[in-house]
């Protein structure tokens, strides 16, 4: 039977989630197809922080816009979105400098944020080492979820608003004819579509492997860990740490950041591996700790294996007991996330025969500028920007 869609969307990970979400959004009768069960991927391996803070001036409002959608959504159906902000803390001065710095682009931008001193990070946030803060810059909008519940909530309610949903179901084939497209799937399915959308790396490389090839796409392996419950114990909000400070995109728009990160040893451990520190509170009171960074292209995947880097584990718990007391720091999970993204570009993008777009490579940016750029997206490909 050939089923008939205004959108079809191949893959069901957070970037295409939400373009399915915006597309039901304006009345389109749209089809998601992943190939896995349930997702499997970058979206369910992460953290689960949304923080606009952290990007640069463009994502950052891609971000802004993600963190209205996501409580709009909440308002109406639970996808475990909590509001309680993130804070950046600094360890030396050069790091407060950054936080000033940026608060004050913040401000040019209408972003609310708040340079909190020693003393006030040391009040909220009881287990905070006082040998380690020197200041804090606080976003209190920003949200945190729990990402492997969240995608698969995101995915029920939009059935309960008219997506059609197939979960383990492989896109075989993606044509482009005279009107419209035609996709074939493992199931021995036909749908036709005015509009595909392909944000799946897996089917991607499958379907277009010449494209993939001279694509220049590449995978960062992220290694997290997750705490036992933490008895009678409450973290305020996501914390981010110095070493984010000197990673995120955000701060290279600051005026001394590129020479603060001179002075920086090249040759550092946690250089080596993309080390920063971050710290999220699950919703079972358990504490998610991490990452790293180990990049590959993506056409030799295999380079990043599959084991988990121990020396790198061990690091990122001895900084984080430099930052906090916590109850117990006995780990009860360790994973390792990938996620794909462009060296020269923010995301990959690419248009075959008007109607197949291809969407993929956004980097770490996903969870928190997926349900933005996808708003935006949805509108230039339907042309619904004066609808």
């Amino acid at each position: 039977m050939n089923q008939s869609y205004d959108l079809i969307v191949v893959g069901g990970g957070v970037l295409g989630t939400f373009h399915a979400y915006h597309a039901v959004n304006a009345g389109l009768k749209v089809a998601l197809i992943e190939k896995d069960m349930r997702p499997q991927g970058a979206t369910v391996r992460n953290f689960g922080q949304v923080v606009p803070s952290g990007m640069n001036t463009k994502w950052q409002n891609f971000g802004r816009e993600s963190l209205a959608i996501y409580k709009e959504i909440q308002e109406d159906f639970d996808i475990t979105v909590r509001q309680e902000g993130s804070i950046y803390l600094a360890s030396n001065e050069e790091e407060v400098q950054l936080l000033e710095e940026l608060k004050s682009i913040n401000e040019t931008n209408g972003y609310t944020s708040k340079m909190l001193t020693k003393n006030q990070c040391l009040a909220k946030y009881a287990s905070l080492r006082e040998d380690y803060v020197k200041a804090g810059l606080f976003f209190p909008e920003e949200v945190k979820v729990e990402p492997r519940t969240m995608i698969n909530k995101l995915q029920q309610y939009l059935q309960e608003k008219g997506l059609d949903l197939y979960m383990g179901e492989t896109v075989m084939g993606c044509d482009a004819l005279r009107s419209g497209v035609q996709l074939s799937t493992s199931k021995n399915r036909i749908f036709s579509t005015v509009k595909a959308i392909i944000c799946n790396g897996s089917e991607f490389k499958y379907l277009y492997p010449n494209l993939f090839e001279e694509s220049d796409l590449e995978v960062s392996k992220l290694q997290m860990m997750q705490t036992k419950v933490q008895p009678n114990y409450k973290l305020p909000s996501s914390i981010l740490t110095g070493l984010s400070i000197r990673r995120y995109e955000a701060f290279s728009e600051c005026p001394s950041y590129r020479s603060i990160k001179t002075k920086e040893d090249p040759q550092s451990f946690e250089k080596k591996w993309g080390i920063h520190i971050l710290f999220k509170q699950a919703l079972d009171g358990s504490i998610i700790i991490g990452d790293s960074h180990e990049y590959a292209p993506a056409g030799n995947i295999e380079k990043l294996g599959f084991d988990l880097n121990m020396d790198v584990d061990s690091f990122i718990l001895k900084e984080a007991k430099k930052i906090l007391n916590l109850p117990t720091y006995e780990i009860q999970n360790r994973w390792f996330g990938m996620y794909s993204q462009c060296k020269a570009s923010d995301i990959y993008q690419r248009t075959i025969d008007e109607d197949i777009h291809i969407i993929t490579g956004i980097g770490g940016k996903g969870m928190t500028g997926s349900a933005g750029f996808a708003k935006h997206n949805i509108k230039t490909i339907f042309n619904l920007e004066h609808a």
